[in-house]
């Protein structure tokens, strides 16, 4: 049994969800990675009054800031044997706009500041067992929904700098559009990494369609509209599911072996239901060359 565990964005949604039936489950340590301390401190006090338990701890991070992981590593007091990188997702207006560090605001909150988080505690020896990062049937395509398959003309790691740096995109008006290409870089990174660290079980897993988040907010007003709309629907039908659903996607990640390290756990069928290896949807996420492509740009933008 996982016994500590890191949560990043876990004041809210999913990730507080993990952090309350991970408690209920007996984890001894729950790290509540957050960005807001406020918010992080009434997370713990809810948490701690609705399971009893008092194995909460805040540790203050913002995972679109470098300089902020790497003080929240550093903090740390001690390792952890699970690593849950719930936060992410589509950024506002401003997505596109490029930080300190050269890649977009976008790039910055699903990719960079996960792979300097993960890559940095395993360097400091505080990360043992399991990392699950936060995928998304949109790295894959979903055609319930409208959106398309990610399109590279040559998977360069050129091309993949290119997403990154914000050129790909530079036209697109669109926030959750390139928010998808992002999520398949960090799914190919993901599995690269895999493969240079046996040590240690690396699962991209999709928590689906999940309704009562903040996972939209920065989309497009018509596209939020009947996204919110599609997704009452959808859960009629059990096509799509509550934070409690989303979060026991990621628990039996962490906590089921069968689930393999450097592959790409989404729905076999829309974004709701059981889960499969998304490479059956898209090859792509199978190439090795690929994935060390992905790897080989990201890490270019880290210094």
């Amino acid at each position: 049994m996982i016994k500590s565990i890191l949560i990043t964005g876990a004041n809210a949604g999913i990730g507080k969800e993990t952090a309350r039936q991970l408690a209920l489950k007996g984890m001894q340590k729950i790290y509540l990675g957050c960005r807001n301390e406020d918010k992080a401190q009434a997370a713990k006090t809810e948490l701690e009054s609705s399971t009893g338990k008092s194995v909460f701890e805040v540790l203050k991070i913002d995972i679109s800031n470098v300089d902020s992981v790497r003080a929240a590593i550093e903090a740390l007091p001690e390792p952890v044997e699970a690593l849950v990188m719930n936060a992410g997702g589509v950024v506002g207006p401003k997505f596109n706009d490029i930080t300190k560090d050269g890649v977009t605001q976008t790039f910055a909150l699903n990719v960079l500041g996960n792979v300097v988080l993960t890559e940095g505690l395993i360097a400091a020896n505080k990360l043992t067992h399991v990392a699950i990062y936060s995928g998304s049937e949109v790295a894959r395509g979903v055609k319930e929904m409208g959106v398309k398959q990610p399109y590279l003309k040559s998977s360069s790691v050129d091309e993949f700098v290119a997403i990154a740096d914000g050129t790909f995109h530079a036209k697109e008006a669109d926030p959750s559009i390139a928010a998808a290409y992002m999520k398949y870089l960090g799914t190919l990174w993901m599995s690269s990494l895999s493969r240079k660290n046996k040590d240690i079980r690396f699962v991209t897993i999709s928590p689906g369609a999940t309704y009562g988040t903040e996972v939209m907010k920065h989309i497009p007003l018509g596209k939020r509209l009947f996204y919110t709309l599609m997704f009452k629907i959808l859960a009629l039908f059990g096509k799509s599911h509550g934070v409690d659903k989303a979060a026991k996607r990621y628990i039996d990640g962490i906590l089921d072996k069968s689930f393999k390290s450097g592959v790409f756990y989404g729905s076999k069928k829309g974004t709701a239901g059981p889960l499969s290896d998304q490479m059956s949807f898209f090859p792509d996420l199978g190439n090795e060359q690929i994935q060390d492509n992905a790897y080989d740009a990201i890490h270019g933008f880290i210094k």
